[in-house]
């Protein structure tokens, strides 16, 4: 009995359709604000962290931008309380990324 069988047993009324899914691939579009975004550099337990706060928007787009600066430096990182954290001193490097974003930076902190 293979899997098809399985399922037609599991689930008898189904009906397959061969019709493909349709998946939207617009991209999101963040909200780009007018006052600078605050990227700060801290030591916390002795470890350097980056801090990014700031942001007026959603806080599912700044998750997204969060998921997307830890993809694009490979590093590790979270959401907390409105702000970013990354793992490291990679101020320069988030800065270039917001401002090729649309957004305004303010470096703080060294």
């Amino acid at each position: 009995m293979d899997l098809q069988d399985q399922l037609k047993n599991l689930f008898p009324e189904h009906v397959p359709s061969n019709e493909p899914e349709e998946i939207d691939t617009t991209p999101h579009e963040l909200f780009v604000q007018k006052e600078p975004m605050i990227c700060k550099f801290e030591k916390r337990k002795g470890k350097p962290t980056t801090i990014i706060e700031g942001y007026e928007g959603d806080d599912e787009d700044f998750k997204i931008l969060a998921k997307e600066i830890k993809t694009k430096l490979s590093v590790g990182g979270s959401f907390k309380d409105g702000a970013i954290i990354i793992q490291g001193d990679y101020r320069d490097k988030i800065m270039k990324i917001l401002q090729e974003k649309g957004f305004k930076t303010k470096r703080v902190g060294g």
